[in-house]
């Protein structure tokens, strides 16, 4: 399978590289900095490394050439947002990576969210709320972009087989474990590691189970 990869020089967007490279899978990654992946991967004989932004789609449609799905790790930074931008750039990028999508008839997307983004199956949870509550107010663009790009998903992508994989605090530990449900299920809880992100994502994409769904992911 050949996979385009966004967000690919954060932490998760590279382990999301390595699970897929793992799994034999050719891998396209749109970066706007592509000097911040390891050398191993820039010089992997089954990485594409294409140099451009988000808000070009000329760059969107060259890297989507021959791409059979879509898997981003893109999110504010988290030490940048309180500064994110104000006009929701990320839920833009999104616009546009779907518009593409549709054009060269790309329909599996699987996207990074975070519990911000609300779910009709979700219920109350205390720790949840204070989570969201937090970034709300002291990140409040960032809050604001993470919800956009949901109902742009949700939305422009209605006939993709899109999932939103929402995540809780992310942590480094190497665990895979994972257990997907709603907030407030009883089951989930609020950390993931990013390795265990990782390998739900490449799971997806041959599986029905979460499509058109915003499950919410934890270690167990």
């Amino acid at each position: 399978m050949r996979i385009l990869v966004l967000g690919g020089t954060g932490p998760s967007g590279q382990l999301l590289i390595e699970e897929g490279l793992s799994l034999n899978h050719s891998i396209v990654v749109l970066a706007r900095s592509p000097q911040k992946l390891p050398e191993v991967i820039r010089n992997h004989a089954y990485v594409t490394v294409i140099e451009g932004e988000l808000t070009n789609e000329n760059v969107i449609d060259k890297a989507m050439e021959g791409v059979d799905a879509v898997i981003s790790a893109l999110g504010p930074a988290v030490k940048k947002g309180p500064f994110h931008p104000s006009d929701t750039p990320l839920a833009k990028a999104y616009s546009l990576v779907i518009k593409v999508m549709k054009k060269h008839g790309v329909k599996r997307l699987i996207a990074l969210g975070t519990a911000s983004i609300k779910d009709e199956h979700d219920k109350f949870s205390a720790v949840f709320m204070t989570l969201v509550t937090g970034v709300a107010v002291f990140a409040h663009n960032a809050y604001k972009d993470v919800v956009a790009i949901g109902e742009t998903i949700r939305g422009e992508g209605g006939d993709l087989s899109w999932t939103i994989v929402r995540v809780p605090i992310l942590t480094e530990d190497s665990k895979r474990d994972v257990v997907a449900g709603y907030i407030g299920d009883g089951v989930v809880k609020p950390h993931l590691t990013r390795a265990a992100f990782a390998a739900f994502v490449l799971q997806q994409l041959d599986s029905k189970e979460w499509q058109q769904k915003a499950p919410l992911i934890s270690s167990p």
